[in-house]
């Protein structure tokens, strides 16, 4: 039975040239600007949810329109820069991880078609073995190595015949 291929892909030298230009240039406009949170930072400050997006937009307007009110110990011209800042790259994020999540989809199918073909030759290598075709034995023992049969994750039926 033939495997069925998820995802054929390929990339010129150029293309990839390409790839690697454009994120090194996107490393430099963001270097100096970004930060790297940990773990830890990002379960402290969580992420900002519609509901308080309107909240931050709401008090925006009114501080714009009642300057008098604003707190003392409120740094209007931060905020506006904070808000203006947020609102220049969130667009950019949205992009950045729709572009990740599809590479990330695509490694993930072009990964099951290695792993899936690497197990049919690793079965016609066992097949191979038993039927003493020179040198098959020693890739199926090489290879039996990887195939733990303790593990809680099966690997691969190494009882199903090719």
């Amino acid at each position: 039975m033939a495997l069925e291929n998820l995802i054929s892909v390929t990339f010129t030298q150029d293309e990839l040239n390409q790839l690697t230009q454009g994120i090194r240039i996107i490393r430099e406009v963001l270097s100096g600007k970004t930060i790297n949170l940990t773990a830890e930072q990002r379960s402290q400050y969580g992420r900002i949810a519609n509901q308080n997006k309107l909240i931050v937009d709401k008090a925006k307007n009114y501080m714009e329109q009642y300057p008098d009110w604003i707190p003392r110990f409120l740094d209007k011209e931060e905020f506006d820069r904070d808000y203006t800042s947020r609102q220049q790259i969130e667009s950019h994020v949205q992009q950045l991880e729709n572009l990740s999540q599809q590479l990330v989809d695509t490694k993930t199918l072009l990964d099951h078609d290695n792993y899936t073909n690497s197990l049919s030759f690793y079965r016609m290598m066992r097949f191979l073995a038993k039927e003493n075709e020179p040198g098959a034995k020693t890739v199926y023992n090489d290879m039996k190595v990887l195939f733990n049969k303790t593990s809680t994750t099966p690997a691969v039926d190494t009882d199903t015949e090719v």
